[in-house]
């Protein structure tokens, strides 16, 4: 059974869930963007979130001039997958942290063992 939950209630989820990374990471997600979209890609639609770009792991004194690296957050999927607010609250949070790893370049593997996959 979906949650419903506004728009603007998911956003500041988000949010609270950037703010809860500790500063000194959250200063290296230099040239990313982070958005919350409703629905998924067509080719994957049970995605809860994607981070499409360049690892920082990856890059290296070549990296300039790229467009930014995306984390996308997919409203309705973690709606849907959801029975409750806490629990949107929950996963929010789980998904947004999973996706900035990416970024980090830590692997789903790695982030199952840590508990965020």
């Amino acid at each position: 059974m979906a949650v419903s939950m506004s728009a603007e209630r998911f956003d500041a989820l988000v949010g609270q869930a950037l703010d809860d990374i500790p500063d000194g990471l959250f200063a290296l997600l230099e040239n990313c963007v982070i958005a919350v979209e409703d629905d998924a890609p067509a080719d994957d639609p049970d995605l809860l979130g994607l981070y499409e770009g360049i690892p920082l792991t990856e890059r290296d004194t070549g990296y300039a001039g790229y467009l930014p690296d995306r984390i996308r957050i997919f409203r309705l999927n973690i709606l849907q997958a959801c029975d409750t607010d806490e629990d949107v609250v929950d996963e929010v949070y789980v998904t947004v942290v999973h996706e900035v790893a990416h970024f980090f370049g830590i692997d789903d593997a790695r982030l199952e063992e840590l508990g965020y996959a």
